[in-house]
């Protein structure tokens, strides 16, 4: 048997054992798991530095270094998602619905664990901590298939997971590494529906559509983020400005990052070109439409690709627009459903845009790097769902859930 089915069989089994741990039980490995990867700290840097140097010669840009990049504070901030996680009530065993029959019999809808999930990713070494502890909390079994990118970096985090579980009352099987990176791999993950109950990637918008197209196994798909911030034309000069600047160049490289920014033409006649420059000082390469390139000659001349483009690195669109309504109709029409934000002082404006723009999340007078399991109080995600299926936007502990009803009777029969 080869790795991929071995461990999915294995998974398989420990997710039964799952079903019987109580909620302390998973909480107290959550907390073990926390303390591991700090120990084990030195280790994982070390590994992950592997990863950074091959990433290096292999060529890669340095925004997908970024990505692959960990770093004490990085680690610690994995640590205290984990510890936020213990904090949060366990969904398992919530009654959702409850209907009490003419003849007796008592209907409960109540929460339960999914089974087995696979999660394949790129680059992001973090996704292997957010995946399994998500995982473990809901009582989920997990198989994670990371990229060749990370590949250091996630055999050390999985050995200090499972070191942490050796601890605990939950099965160390229920952590699961395919440590064969092919593309083989891949696709038998693609076929594994006799384990894996769902599959969620998250990476590039590439291996997204791939495993959409391919897998004959359920998939929660994550989008890519080609995110937008629109300057309404009552923004307020400096509130725009620095949400733009946060947008972009705070972290360029995560989905949650504006790839294009369009800006209401009356304030761009006052303080676009400031902005502009501000941006261009900071490193961002401009691409504009014909308005912007007519009066900013650092600006590149923007493509209908453009603005479908998710740059994830230092680059950014810019459309100017007549009104509130072409700002919506572009973002419907390019955008990825991911998150999008308006700046405004104008109230109408602003319930137009949040009510009428299709996107997982949507912001007034705010950074769309908001758009994170962690912000919003998760502990962590496991992607951010743009399908409006099952789960929609970041994924936290009731994304991973499923339910079932229990029928509780005193002899009633049909007639």
């Amino acid at each position: 048997m080869n790795e991929v089915k071995r461990k999915g069989q294995t998974a398989k089994e420990a997710s039964f054992a799952l079903t019987g741990v109580t909620a302390a039980d998973k909480n107290s490995a959550l907390l073990l798991i926390a303390e591991q990867i700090m120990t084990d700290q030195e280790v994982i840097l070390e590994e992950n530095q592997k990863d950074i140097q091959t990433g290096k010669e292999s060529g890669l840009t340095e925004s997908v270094l970024d990505r692959i990049l960990l770093t004490e504070e990085r680690i610690q901030d994995m640590a205290a998602g984990i510890k936020l996680l213990v904090d949060l009530t366990d969904p398992i065993g919530e009654v959702m619905e409850s209907i009490q029959k003419e003849n007796g019999l008592v209907i409960q809808k109540k929460r339960v664990s999914i089974g087995v999930i696979g999660m394949i990713y790129e680059a992001r070494p973090n996704v292997t901590i957010d995946a399994a502890t998500l995982s473990l909390k809901t009582g989920n079994a997990v198989i994670l298939r990371g990229s060749s990118s990370a590949i250091y970096s996630n055999i050390a985090l999985v050995a200090s997971i499972h070191r942490a579980l050796e601890k605990s009352e939950l099965p160390v099987e229920a952590v699961q590494l395919i440590e064969d990176t092919s593309r083989e791999t891949a696709k038998e993950l693609f076929q594994l529906d006799e384990y894996l109950d769902v599959l969620i990637p998250r990476g590039g918008e590439k291996l997204i559509e791939t495993v959409v197209r391919e897998s004959s196994v359920p998939v929660i798909k994550t989008g890519a983020g080609n995110c937008h911030v629109f300057i309404d034309a009552s923004a307020e000069q400096t509130m725009a400005e620095e949400i733009v600047m946060n947008a972009k160049i705070q972290r360029p490289s995560v989905c949650n990052a504006i790839e294009s920014i369009i800006i209401d033409k009356s304030w761009f006649q006052r303080y676009g070109i400031g902005l502009l420059e501000q941006l261009v000082e900071n490193k961002v390469d401009v691409i504009g439409d014909e308005s912007v390139c007519s009066v900013f000659p650092q600006a590149k001349k923007a493509t209908t690709e453009d603005w479908y483009t998710e740059y994830l690195d230092l680059t950014v669109s810019v459309k100017l627009v007549d009104h509130c309504e072409e700002a919506i109709a572009h973002i419907n029409q390019y955008g990825t459903k991911h998150s999008e934000a308006i700046v405004t002082e104008d109230d109408t404006h602003a319930q137009q845009f949040l009510q009428h723009v299709d996107a997982t999340s949507v912001y007034h007078n705010a950074s769309t790097r908001f758009t994170d399991g962690f912000e919003f109080g998760f502990g962590a995600e496991m992607g951010i769902s743009t399908q409006k299926l099952h789960a929609r936007g970041p994924m936290g502990l009731h994304a991973l859930t499923s339910s079932k009803f229990v029928i509780e009777g005193n002899g009633q029969i049909r007639n």
